[in-house]
């Protein structure tokens, strides 16, 4: 029997239960936080000599020396090419989807001129090397390779930085042969918060880099949290989560597949549907302890619907817009009719999947958009991974005499009612009143 939480939304506490449920804390245990100021601290301190160190100790290798740490471009093509021609086909699809999507989030510069000549505008600028964190533990990510890279390249980003843990020595080939696909100009065979702070801070090896991007465990999160502002950071990312709300007229084998599709990352990984139709969850259910079995990752996605997974049973399709946007879900599959009109009412999601035939699965992959997205209700206030991320947009002003003298009456008078006079007389100047 699949042990998995069931809410009703109609019980006095729901909403209670329902935090219990979202909560994830994990990124923020002292213990957590003690082993990551302290690594930080030493590859700070010691460079190279700590990354082999941690490297060593964490994954089981035995590196000598600094140039151990880099793994050479030609084994990223040559991973490439060991491939088969099918799967070669598989990666340049799903980059050439991906690319194409970004392609439409680019944004220029821009500028105008007023009547006065005084002009404003917009300078956007890539970021000039950026780096790139490939979890390697407990599964191989190649398509993150993709959809944090494509998005770069797409912003005009010169330089980009892996960073891969390769535990045991072992190097994975469809992960190598994805950084050839990107543009990836670097790889670095290591990971974890130590190879966070080796992009932030730089080491004799490791080139310091602009923003770290990319999801990682949870000593990865609390890397990137503690070293924001030595570099830029993309999100601090938990669990995968899958919120799937159906109307229950899907294929309840198609429902359950998806839910076992995010549980099977991880043990803290959250799957959750939500149905009006109490007989069409029992369905669900029914599916669930049928297909399990048959996974090769049962044991993980039994522990992801044990702690952090829930059914809920909404009395409409009326209450399921306002709980979505309460969650703010990482992925929101709207297995439903005329679902882009529900689409319109959300406010909180990292990525919506409309349709029936939209499972989320297409989007880890090969749908466009990149699967690097807020997790653990972040989604309130921040989006997905894309070109924006890649790039810095600088304000353009260049007054003329005759607007720089109309700003200035709005400027001074403004400065001297916060008492700034310097604030005040720096604009009086470019009025033509030196003596005020």
């Amino acid at each position: 029997m699949v042990e998995i939480t069931r809410l009703d939304s109609q019980s006095s506490d729901f909403w209670q239960s329902l935090d219990k449920l979202l909560a994830w804390e994990s990124v923020s245990d002292e213990n957590v936080q003690s082993t990551v100021n302290q690594i930080i601290h030493d590859v700070r301190e010691r460079g190279d000599a700590a990354l082999i160190e941690y490297t060593n100790r964490f994954d089981r290798l035995d590196l000598t020396a600094p140039e151990q740490l880099e793994i050479p471009l030609a084994k990223l093509k040559a991973s490439f090419d060991s491939l088969s021609a099918d799967m070669q086909q598989v990666l340049k699809k799903a980059a050439k989807r991906i690319d194409d999507y970004h392609q439409h989030q680019k944004q220029d510069s821009w500028s105008y001129t007023e009547d006065d000549g005084t002009l404003l505008g917009q300078q956007v600028t890539p970021l000039a090397r950026v780096g790139l964190y490939v979890p390697g533990g407990k599964a191989a990510y190649p398509s993150s390779v993709l959809m944090s890279a494509i998005p770069a390249k797409v912003a005009g980003v010169e330089e980009l930085i892996m960073v891969v843990p390769t535990p045991d020595g072992h190097v994975n080939d469809l992960v190598m042969a994805a950084a050839y696909i990107g543009g990836v100009s670097r790889v670095f065979c290591i990971g974890g918060a130590q190879a966070v702070a080796a992009l932030a801070y730089g080491t004799e090896s490791v080139p310091q880099v602009d923003k770290i991007v990319g999801p990682g465990n949870i000593y990865v999160a609390t890397a990137k949290r503690a070293i924001f502002g030595a570099a830029g950071i993309d999100m601090i990312a938990g669990p995968s989560e899958i919120l799937v709300v159906c109307d229950g007229k899907t294929d309840p084998d198609w429902i359950a597949m998806d839910l076992f599709s995010q549980a099977e990352h991880d043990e803290d990984a959250q799957s959750i549907l939500i149905c009006p139709d109490a007989d069409y969850i029992e369905k669900v259910v029914a599916s669930i302890e049928r297909q399990l079995p048959t996974m090769e990752r049962e044991k993980i996605i039994r522990a992801s619907f044990k702690h952090r997974g829930a059914l809920i049973k909404v009395a409409d399709m009326d209450e399921v817009v306002k709980i979505v946007d309460y969650v703010a879900p990482e992925h929101l599959e709207l297995s439903i009719d005329n679902p882009m009109d529900v689409a319109k009412q959300i406010r909180n999601a990292g990525a919506i999947f409309m349709g029936r035939y939209t499972a989320e699965v297409l989007g880890d992959y090969c749908a466009g958009p990149s699967h690097v997205l807020p997790t653990s209700r972040t989604a309130r206030f921040s989006s997905a991974l894309g070109v924006p991320d890649f790039q810095t947009r600088t304000s353009l002003i260049m007054c003329s005499a005759e607007g720089a003298a109309e700003m200035g009456k709005i400027a001074s008078p403004f400065a001297r009612g916060e008492g700034l006079t310097s604030h005040a007389r720096s604009a009086e100047y470019r009025m033509g009143d030196k003596d005020s």
